[in-house]
C-alpha cells in the first residue's frame, strides 16, 4: 500500500480571496513562479467524446479574462473530440505547496494571429517537430520519425519555417474554478467559484 500523507497547508477563506477566479489564479500562479515550483504551467487536460474521457498533461502558455491558451496539432486526438465536444476541464497540481487549481469550460480555436505569434517564439526544432509530426497515430517504428525530422531539417535549412495550417492554440474559457488547499486530517479547504446570472459566486465545499 502507498503510504499516506498529511497535508499542513495555510487556510482558505473565501472573503480574503479574488471576487475574479482569473485574478485568483494569477496570484496562486505568480506565487508558484516565485517559490520555484518546477513547470507551474503542466496542466492536465481532460475532454470527452461520446461519454468516453481522455486525459493528457499540456502546456499553459498564457490566460487572461478570455481563458486559458494551449497549443496543439489540430489533427490530433484531442483536437478532434473538441471539435466533437468543445467542452473541457484543466487542472494544476503544485504538490510543493499542497495546491490545486481545477476549472471547467468551453473552449475555442485561437485566431491564426495569435497562433503564428506563437509559433514564432518556438525553438527551431519544435517548429521541425510541428510540421514532421501526425500526433496519436501510429507510426511504425522511431526511426520514421527521425528520418522525416532530418528530411524537414535539410529542407528548410536557412530557412524560416512556416506554421503547419493544422497546427495553432486552443482556448479554455473558464465557467467554474475550484481552488483547493491541503490541510491537516484530510479537512482540505476547498473554495468553488460559479457564474450566477452577471457575477461570480463563492461557496466552501466540503472535502
Amino acid at each position: 500500500m502507498i503510504p499516506s500523507e498529511d497535508y499542513s497547508g495555510p487556510g482558505l477563506a473565501p472573503d480574503q480571496m479574488a471576487d475574479d477566479p482569473v485574478e485568483q489564479f494569477a496570484a496562486w500562479f505568480d506565487e508558484m513562479v516565485g517559490a520555484g515550483v518546477a513547470e507551474p504551467n503542466v496542466m492536465n487536460l481532460a475532454t470527452a467524446t461520446d461519454g468516453q474521457p481522455s486525459l493528457r498533461s499540456v502546456l499553459l502558455k498564457g490566460f487572461d479574462s478570455d481563458g486559458f491558451v494551449f497549443f496543439t496539432n489540430y489533427e490530433s486526438r484531442k483536437a478532434r473530440q473538441l471539435a466533437h465536444n468543445p467542452r473541457a476541464a484543466i487542472s494544476f497540481t503544485w504538490l510543493e505547496v499542497h495546491r490545486a487549481v481545477r476549472i471547467e469550460g468551453t473552449v475555442s480555436k485561437t485566431t491564426d494571429e495569435e497562433s503564428e505569434a506563437y509559433f514564432a517564439t518556438r525553438p527551431r526544432g519544435a517548429q521541425l517537430s510541428a510540421g514532421i509530426s501526425r500526433q496519436s497515430e501510429v507510426i511504425p517504428n522511431r526511426t520514421s520519425l527521425d528520418e522525416a525530422y532530418a528530411h524537414a531539417e535539410e529542407k528548410f535549412a536557412g530557412k524560416d519555417i512556416p506554421r503547419p495550417d493544422y497546427w495553432g492554440g486552443f482556448r479554455l474559457r473558464g465557467e467554474r474554478y475550484e481552488f483547493w488547499q491541503g490541510r491537516p486530517n484530510r479537512l482540505h479547504h476547498r473554495i468553488l467559484y460559479r457564474w450566477e446570472s452577471d457575477a461570480w459566486i463563492k461557496e466552501w465545499l466540503s472535502p
